[in-house]
């Protein structure tokens, strides 16, 4: 598989990476944690180099198992993994304090079986810490060899500048998709402009963008918190004009419509990485061919053109999730 650098930090990946959440997230883990490693290990075998995992997800049995999977390749990979959210009574809190790094540091190069961390993002922005003491210490993190690069996840784009300012950042996190456009309107031009690559969540949106919704009504939440206000019935039956779109690309691009997604995606820009999740084989597969899929400049152009005619129902997150997002 094609390789990309994250922006101009030296750091190559592959065009694809994957995202590691949803392996464990509301699912029996003792009963299929063999199948999770197994999946991981296709990934590698089908050229996928960039894993994203973090200290948060199951918690802590996420790393764990993405550790073990990617233990016999490890020099052939780069692990991203997270600090700066815990759970508490079973609620996500965001903690960034600089003891609390160091700490999760250890704990995270412990299930994951290794000496270093590729990349180390800051989960989410503390408003009580500020970003030059956490940017200092990722700095001092460098220094002692337990992490190569650092990124932030969901931050505003001052923070990002900040940051960037006192320890060069190597990725930023966000969510982006063909149903999530606002990172064009400023945070690409500040991503190219210091030369810090971006991985995007979610860009699938979710699986809605699939189809494959339209089937089972599935009912995304936050963590097993409340109902994503897009995963509402009615914004669903409203975005579908969205993903009738897609498939009807797909057609045409005898393709599938994730596999049109996730290369629109690609297409905006060459230090773009999206991290799809899946817990199936043929879904993993099926989006590592996505890679291949080329899309013109005039398709480009036309999807522009479409995807901006169509209005999207409902907010990304619910709104105690929204309010620490972009910080």
């Amino acid at each position: 598989m094609e390789k990309r650098e994250l922006g101009r930090s030296g750091l190559a990946v592959s065009k694809l990476g994957m995202g590691c959440m949803g392996l464990v997230a509301g699912h029996d883990v003792p009963e299929q944690r063999n199948e999770m490693i197994a999946l991981i290990r296709t990934a590698v075998e089908a050229g996928i180099t960039l894993f994203d995992t973090a200290e948060v997800y199951g918690p802590y049995i996420n790393e764990e198992i993405v550790g073990e999977a990617l233990a016999p390749y490890r020099d052939q990979v780069v692990i991203d993994t997270k600090c700066g959210i815990h759970m508490e009574n079973g609620k996500q809190v965001v903690d960034g304090n600089i003891p609390g790094i160091r700490k999760s540091i250890e704990g995270s190069l412990k299930r994951l079986r290794t000496d270093v961390i590729d990349l180390y993002y800051l989960h989410r922005v503390d408003p009580n810490v500020p970003i030059e003491e956490v940017a200092l210490t990722m700095q001092a993190l460098m220094r002692e060899g337990k992490i190569r690069h650092w990124g932030l996840s969901e931050a505003g784009i001052m923070t990002i500048r900040r940051a960037h300012a006192v320890c060069p950042l190597t990725a930023v996190e966000s969510e982006y998709s063909m149903w999530r456009r606002q990172p064009e309107e400023e945070l690409f031009s500040v991503l190219d402009e210091l030369g810090i690559g971006f991985v995007p969540f979610s860009p699938l949106g979710k699986g809605f963008l699939t189809g494959s919704f339209r089937k089972d009504k599935k009912k995304v939440s936050a963590m097993g918190g409340p109902v994503y206000p897009r995963f509402t019935e009615e914004a669903m039956a409203a975005n579908q004009r969205l993903v009738d779109y897609i498939g009807e690309l797909a057609q045409e691009k005898q393709a599938t419509s994730a596999q049109v997604a996730l290369a629109w995606v690609m297409a905006q820009r060459p230090w773009i990485v999206p991290i799809p999740g899946t817990r199936k084989k043929e879904r993993l597969l099926e989006n590592a061919r996505s890679t291949d899929l080329v899309l013109t400049q005039g398709e480009l152009e036309a999807i522009d053109k479409a995807l901006k005619q169509i209005p999207i129902m409902g907010d990304r997150y619910p709104e105690e999730y929204a309010k620490r997002a972009g910080l």
